[in-house]
Formats: structure tokens, sequence, C-alpha cells
């Protein structure tokens, strides 16, 4: 028991008899497994599991949590395994070490790799206990606090990991007090020299205005006092980090940041919240614009409390906070207050509740997003502070990144339904899917069930919900499409040797797979129609018997090109082919079938210094789709010309996707048009409707 003495055995009061004595064999387990080592500060290993236990124990985590941080570095820095863990302390215990423990016995290409799964297997086995990330974020706290032993570079390298993804965690689950106390240590270490600047003009401000606060702090009491409002009133100072930031975004000088003391007012319940605001606001003026209401719409992390500005005596502006007990000791625990506070029960589901709605969304990017690197990217991106609250049609309240589209809010409601969205509706009114929303506004997402993702909506969405999914769609269209092309090609290339795709043996597949890409016959599909193997190539290896090849018995069919690919086939921009342009194709890697006008000067090079990246192509007569196609226009210089150009062009069936004009001398301009349309026929009628107008007096196909 002495063991547990070490760790302050007051702090366990909370504790069961049974669990205090599994603590104690948890210590001695693991101060065996770390006999000899030692800290870089030259403090034995020990001494790290037992203070991260004894930050654990300020959050009154149970039992199992507590045994889990005392061992959850002996599986990395020591030889004891898994099943060791298992069979003494029991399997939940196991698991919540395993998923603290980095993964350091793979092989990675990088350092950068490494971090990147780590982060991704410790997200992932939060998603299945929060304690994992409890556990991790009080490790992180201890190191953080203890970080001067480190060497400056490795210093620099965990401070920004800490502001990056540790401190923004604690945020999203509302741990605040663990929030600011990260964000501050991980800027001391990020720029010392600016942090002790602002924290000795800090303490100099204090001094000079403590007068100040004292007399707001009486007047506020007083006000309270005669409303017959009970309250606790406290003075709450803006952390260094806080002013800093304030400072470098709304380019201020230390000088010019008044605010760096605030007020917190906590009351006994949410009907007393408001009648305390409506005192203050008769006692000070508020300044418009800096209310808000967290109360009627809690922060997505659970927060709760009214914000209002004011301008106190002297003009010196004051924040001040207003919320209940239960909603303070919610601000300072978080997630953490579900085992702090078991007894408040039913008042804390809404705040569970959402914590789990966000663990299974990580779930979800994880599935979507089997790249570490990718996965972290759309984690740090659901880690951004700042929201905004917007309405379904039905009145339901979601809450989104600042910054973020009706494409985030789409993929909000469902995976579904942003796969499926085409247009929306904010307030009523049609506006572009790239709108941003702001607090307030009613969303109202229309679909189609023919619609699905499009690329250039990854340059503007801000959750890494609507990001993973949007990537995994076109990953897997271009799989799938990749793999029918390559089908075709294959079986074009077979053709060759008078061989059909049907009559080639499943023992040939299997040796010509593990030969090539060593997974399946789809993946080396997908590999031909995304130009990683030339169709030849395998076509040759499949029909391999013997040591010698056999010889193609005439020419290859030719691939034929229907326009619905996809992104498996690509029409070139340089000389852009349509239907009834004879047409040649190049195999690019990673790029798949690119195809070109047989005359394109573009490509005369390649296609003699490279014969076997390109395919005979043809048009299927019956494409259903419209492509681009360029002509230049040369007209007179005269007033309403462009609108007659434009509306003969309407009046042939074209739609006119982009236009641009330079001037040729005084009396002409020369105008380039992309056209939408069906084959070459169709661009023939609109060339002769275009030419009989007076104005123009020249006009050719761009190629």
């Amino acid at each position: 028991m002495a063991a547990v003495q070490t760790l302050d055995a007051s702090r366990f009061s909370y504790l069961k008899k049974a669990d205090i004595a599994r603590l104690a064999d948890a210590y001695r387990f693991s101060e065996s497994a770390h006999a000899g080592q030692k800290r870089q500060s030259g403090d034995p290993y020990i001494s790290h599991p037992l203070a991260v236990a004894e930050i654990l124990a300020g959050w009154h985590l149970d039992g199992q949590a507590l045994m889990a941080a005392l061992l959850h570095d002996v599986m990395e820095d020591t030889s004891v395994t898994k099943a060791e863990i298992t069979d003494t302390f029991g399997k939940p215990v196991a698991e919540l070490v395993d998923g603290l423990s980095k993964l350091d016995k793979i092989e990675f290409q990088t350092a950068e790799d490494a971090q990147a799964e780590n982060f991704r297997k410790m997200l992932l086995a939060m998603a299945r206990d929060v304690r994992v990330i409890l556990i991790k974020l009080a490790d992180r706290l201890h190191n953080m606090r203890t970080l001067d032993a480190v060497p400056p570079a490795k210093r620099r390298r965990v401070a920004r990991e800490t502001m990056e993804i540790y401190a923004p965690i604690a945020n999203r689950l509302g741990l605040n007090g663990l929030f600011h106390e990260l964000q501050e240590l991980a800027f001391a270490h990020l720029h010392p020299l600016r942090y002790r600047v602002l924290a000795k003009a800090t303490k100099a401000a204090r001094g000079n205005r403590r007068e100040v606060v004292s007399k707001i702090e009486a007047q506020v009491k007083a006000r309270l006092s005669d409303a017959r409002i009970a309250a606790v009133v406290g003075g709450r100072e803006k952390h260094i980090y806080s002013i800093y930031r304030k400072m470098t975004e709304k380019h201020l000088s230390f000088s010019e940041v008044h605010d760096i003391y605030g007020l917190r007012v906590v009351v006994k319940d949410v009907a007393t919240c408001y009648l305390a605001l409506g005192a203050l606001h008769a006692l000070y003026k508020p300044v418009p614009g800096k209310f808000k209401d967290y109360i009627a719409i809690p922060k997505a992390n659970g927060y709760q409390s009214l914000h209002t500005g004011l301008i106190g005596p002297y003009g010196v502006p004051l924040e001040v906070q207003i919320r209940t007990e239960e909603m303070h000791r919610l601000a300072e625990a978080g997630v953490a207050s579900h085992w702090m506070y078991k007894e408040s029960g039913d008042s804390l589901s809404e705040l569970q509740k959402k914590t789990h709605q966000w663990l299974q969304s990580l779930l979800e990017i994880q599935n979507q997003s089997r790249d570490p690197h990718e996965f972290l990217e759309h984690v740090k991106v659901d880690l951004f502070p700042d929201e905004v609250y917007v309405f379904t049609p039905a009145g339901k309240i979601l809450s989104l990144p600042r910054g973020a589209t009706a494409v985030d809010f789409a993929y909000q409601v469902h995976t579904d339904i942003g796969n499926r969205c085409v247009a929306v509706k904010v307030n009523g009114e049609l506006v572009p899917l790239r709108t941003e929303l702001r607090n307030g506004d009613r969303v109202e997402i229309i679909t189609a069930s023919h619609a699905k993702p499009n690329p250039a909506w990854l340059q503007y969405v801000r959750t890494g919900k609507a990001r993973a999914n949007i990537r995994h769609f076109l990953k897997t269209m271009q799989y799938e499409e990749s793999a029918a092309l390559g089908e075709r090609l294959l079986e074009q290339a077979l053709k060759a040797y008078g061989v059909a795709l049907a009559e080639i043996d499943e023992a040939s597949w299997e040796r010509v797979v593990h030969e090539t890409v060593g997974r399946t016959r789809q993946e080396l599909l997908a590999d031909i129609g995304l130009g990683k193997q030339l169709p030849a190539v395998v076509a040759r290896r499949l029909l391999k018997r013997a040591e010698v090849a056999p010889e193609p018995k005439g020419k290859a069919a030719q691939v034929v090109i229907r326009g619905t690919e996809g992104v498996a086939v690509q029409l070139a921009t340089c000389c852009r082919p349509i239907p009834g342009d004879a047409i040649v194709g190049s195999m690019k890697k990673g790029q798949g079938l690119v195809v070109h006008n047989a005359d394109c000067r573009a490509v005369e090079r390649s296609r003699r210094n490279e014969p076997e990246q390109w395919l005979d192509v043809e048009w299927d007569p019956a494409s259903p789709r419209l492509y681009h196609t360029a002509i230049k226009v040369m007209v007179a210089n005269r007033r309403g010309v462009l609108a007659k150009v434009a509306s003969e062009i309407a009046e042939a069936g074209s739609n006119i996707d982009s236009i641009s004009m330079e001037e040729d001398r005084a009396h002409f301009a020369n105008m380039l048009f992309v056209l939408e349309v069906a084959n070459r026929q169709h661009l023939a009628r609109i060339m002769r409707a275009l030419r009989r107008l007076p104005d123009v007096k020249k006009l050719a196909r761009e190629q």
C-alpha cells in the first residue's frame, strides 16, 4: 500500500478498497518493468506514470484507467507484452494500454509516417473507449510540464504537436482547464521570448489595474445582491496565449488589448443566469455584437454559458461569463465529468451523446481514409475550434466549423445526402454549394439520384467527414471505372492473339496477378486502366505457357470510347477531341487513357518515340454526352456583336462554357469560345450559322 501513498492516498478516497489494492499491484508491476530506466531530467522513469495517474485521479477516473496510466509505457519501453497485462490485470486494462502504445516495432518510411500512424491508432482506440485519450492527454500534460529537460529541437516538435493536436482535442472534449494549460505550455516552448515579454507585461498591467478590477467586482456583487440574486463572483484573467492570438489576429499592440480581465458569475439555475444578465446590462452598457448565448445553443463539446461584453467604469472593456454550478463543473472537466460527477446522471447525457457522435465520426472517417496522413489531416480539420450553428428545415441545430459550406452541411446530415446534393437553399434562397454558412442560417439541401461528388468540392469543404467521403467516393469511382476500362483494353490486346478474355484459365490469372500487383485480378485490371500496366504485356504474360510468348495473329480491335467512362478516360485539353474526329489513345501512368485527335501536334513526337503507349481508339456512334471544343471567331469590333454571336450559338443548340476576347487592331476583335457540342456534325451546324453573320470575318476550330 506504500506505493499508492506515493501517489497521495487522499486522492483515491473515491475508489473502492479492492481497486486501491489492484492499483498498488499495477504500481509494483510498472516499477519493476521500468527498473533502471531514467527520464531525461535524471528522475527515475516511474515518476512519470505516477504523475499521470495523479492527474487522472484529479478527474476521478476509475480504477482501470488509473492502472492503465501506471502501465501505459511498459509495452513500448520494456519487454512486457499485451498478453502479460491481460493475464495480470484483465483485458480492459490491456486494451487501454495497447491503445496508448506507439508502433515502434513496425517499419515506417519516415518519422512523419510513424507519427501519423500513431495518431490514427490512438484516435481509433479512443473511439472505442474515451479513457484512452484522457490518459494520453494527462501523459502529454506531464510531459509538457517537464519539457525543459528535452533537447531544443525535440522540445519545439513536441510543443507544436501539442498546439496542433492535443490542445484542440482537450477543447473538443470540454476539458477547458487542460486546454488552456496545454496551450500556455506549448506557446512558452515554441516562442519563449514572446511568452516572457507578454507574461511580464501582463503582470505589470495586473498591478496597474488592481484597483479598477476590485471596484468593478464590488459593484457587480452589490448590483446582484440588490436584485436578490445569490451568486459567486470571481475575477477571470485572460491567458497569455489568448492575448497573443488577439494581438496577431487583430494586429494590436499589448496596450491596445484592454480586456485582459473578465468576471465569472456562477448562479444556482438557468433562469437566474438570464436574471443576472439583465442586472449587469442595467449596471454597465453592453457592447453590441458581443453577446453569445451558449446556454440555448451549447458548443459541440457541451460547453454552456452566457457571454457578454460590457463597458465598465473609466471606459474599461469587461468580459463576463454567467453560468450555473453544473455548467461550471462541466466547463472545467468536460467529458471527464462523466466519472467525476456520476450522481449528476441524466443531466450530462447530452454531452455524452455529442462526444459519442464525434467519436463515431472518427471511425467513419477512418473507413474512408486508410492512409494515416489523410486521416490525421481530416481529424485536424475537425478540431478547428470556432463553430457556426445552423438549422435543418425541421429546426434541428447542427454545429459546423467556421467557414463550412453547404456541402459540409449535406455530409453532416448524411453521407448519401452529401454524395447526391446538387443545389442548396439558404434561408429560402438558392445559393452556390460553395457558399459559407453563417450562424442561424436555415439550410435545405436539394438532391438528385444521378448526382455524384465533384472533385472541385475538395477545394472548399471544411469538415473532415466531408473531405474523407468525397475522396473515398472519387477513389472508388476511379477504381471501378479504371477496372472496367482495363478489362476492355486487355480484351482488345488478347484479340490480337485470337484469344477471348473468357478463355483465360484461373491458374494463368493467379500467376500473372502474383507477378504484378500480388493482390487481386480486379486490382490488376484497374492498374491497366490507370496506365500502370500495359495491356499488351499483361496479355503476353497470361498466354505464356513456355519460355516463348505467342505471336499476334492479326491487328488488335480498336477500343470504343463511349464518353461515359468518367475519370478512367480523359479527353486532352490541347486538342479537345469530339465524336466524329479521328482519335488515338495514350496510356499515361496514374491517369489512365488520354484521348487526342489523331492529328494533334502536341503528341506527334511522343507517337514516334513511344509507339507502345499508343492505342487505336474510336468513338461509340451512340455517345450520349456533350463535349467541350473551342472555336476562334474574328468579328468586326462593333457594339452588340458579342450578343449576336452568342444568340446564334444558343439557337444552334449549344451552351457557351467560357469566352475570352482580345482586340486585333482597331477594327476587329478575336473571340475564343469553349462550347458544348454533341459531335462534329453539331459543331459544323454552329459554324455554318455563325458564317451567315455579316460581322463574322473569320472562323476556325482551335486544336
